[in-house]
């Protein structure tokens, strides 16, 4: 996955608050939701690719995926995890 020492440097774009490696149980669960059309970035559009991982901001509310094994730090692209779990006790 990432090189921990890489991991370490990577902060929020917005917040500036850490980041960490979400879990697998996460990982999973938004990949089903992925498959089933259901899951949607703070842009608005919805995911067509499954994640490799993700990125958790420190407060839990917002998920940067890794498709491809890339991290992608854009705002547009994170996943509002706050609001699916407001929507889907699931995640």
């Amino acid at each position: 996955m990432l090189d921990p020492n890489f991991l370490k440097i990577l902060v929020c774009p917005e917040t500036h608050q850490t980041l960490q490696l979400a879990d697998e149980r996460l990982i999973d669960a938004l990949n089903q939701q992925v498959g089933h059309g259901d899951l949607s970035n703070q842009a608005g559009t919805q995911l067509e690719k499954r994640l490799d991982g993700g990125l958790v901001r420190e407060d839990g509310k917002i998920l940067y995926p890794i498709v491809d094994g890339i991290p992608t730090l854009l705002s547009d692209e994170a996943i509002d995890l706050a609001a699916i779990a407001r929507g889907n006790s699931d995640v």
